[in-house]
């Protein structure tokens, strides 16, 4: 036996047995398991008076979808569902097997995210369809959301977290390949940084576009430059988005990356830090919360800058949800024509730099204006 295996042996040895349930455990589950009841016994599909449009019956579509069939909005929801079922089994088997591990440790940081979502929802003007179940809009935090808050965003995980996947797989293929002077080999985390970057836009443009064609959400607002399809209802910011997204996956893939020496960016970071060293797993999951977290309010900072420019003049016509009240805190719908009654959700005043809150519109003639009904029927 060698001195090494002589020493792991004595440390097993003399490393306490635990005994009994491991209750952290334990009530992580139970608290995710509540936390999914919860949404199963307040979700609805009515829509709440505060948001809903008291002069239209029923949910009338004045545009089509990519696909005909009345209840495809069915289908991301159960596949939500799935997803969600797969991925808490997937995390309890590997942190049975390997406790601690960081891209366990991101894959629950990216879930927790969502705790943002009404207010990334609000930042880049991004409707979501009133027929999917969702939170009561009263709640609070929960109001931030143009329309509603869907329950389907409880999938965040594959899309941040997901891009590191074949970025990382790319990048170990590209040293293994040239060695280990090359740039990938000498900046591992610049590199993994702009693999990300490309895998990241590329994969946000593709699904975005799918997902607001389908009629699951729309972008109301944009900047007209650099939005494909400014002024339909289908109109997607890809510049302005999937650009943005990226702040956060990169982040979120940088922090997990190990080196030679088998640790991980964030736990060297939280050991640098002091945080919890008796607990560095505990360490390691508030730097990367923390970290991911800024992030995500960076990508949210990117769009309430255009928000206040008040550059984001593109509206989506027509509004493809009319038992909704139109979402138009600037009055740029009113100006185009649409119909009425609008809605300007929270934070409409000085978040929008307009301290007195939305301005006085002088709408255009009857039947005038890109968003008139009359010049929006299919």
């Amino acid at each position: 036996m060698t001195t090494q295996e002589s020493k792991s042996l004595d440390e097993k040895q003399d490393s306490p047995t635990r005994k009994g349930p491991n209750w952290g455990r334990v009530i992580s589950l139970l608290a995710w398991l509540g936390f999914l009841g919860l949404f199963a016994a307040v979700g609805r599909t009515d829509v709440d008076p505060r948001v809903a449009n008291p002069n239209v019956e029923g949910r009338p579509r004045p545009v089509g979808f990519l696909t005909a069939f009345d209840h495809w909005q069915i289908i991301p929801q159960v596949g939500a569902g799935i997803m969600v079922l797969v991925l808490t089994v997937v995390f309890i088997r590997g942190w049975r097997r390997n406790p601690g591990s960081p891209v366990l440790l991101m894959v629950l940081v990216t879930t927790l995210i969502v705790w943002q979502d009404p207010i990334m929802n609000w930042s880049p003007y991004a409707v979501y369809n009133p027929i999917l179940l969702h939170w009561p809009e009263s709640w609070p935090l929960i109001m931030m959301s143009p329309t509603v808050e869907p329950f389907i965003v409880f999938g965040y995980v594959t899309f941040y977290f997901g891009p590191y996947f074949p970025a990382i797989w790319i990048l170990r293929k590209l040293q293994a390949k040239r060695g280990p002077e090359s740039f990938v080999s000498r900046h591992p985390l610049l590199s993994l940084g702009a693999l990300v970057l490309v895998i990241g836009f590329v994969f946000d443009a593709m699904l975005e576009v799918s997902l607001v064609r389908t009629g699951l959400y729309i972008y109301s607002q944009a900047i007209p430059f650099g939005t494909i399809f400014a002024g339909s209802t289908f109109q997607f910011p890809l510049l302005w988005e999937s650009l943005s997204v990226t702040f956060v996956m990169i982040p979120a893939a940088i922090l997990v990356y190990r080196d030679d020496t088998g640790k991980s960016v964030a736990e060297k970071l939280a050991a640098k830090a002091k945080l919890f060293p008796t607990r560095p797993v505990l360490g390691t999951f508030l730097v990367m919360f923390v970290i991911v977290n800024l992030s995500y309010f960076v990508y949210g900072g990117w769009f309430w800058a255009i928000k206040a420019s008040g550059q984001a003049t593109s509206v989506a016509c027509p509004w493809p949800y009319p038992e909704a009240k139109v979402f138009d805190p600037q009055g740029y719908y009113e100006k185009a024509g649409a119909e009425g009654p609008f809605s300007v959700g929270k934070w409409s005043t000085w978040q929008y730099a307009l301290p007195d809150g939305r301005p006085d519109v002088q709408p255009p003639p009857p039947g005038e204006g890109a968003c008139a009904p009359e010049n929006t029927r299919p």
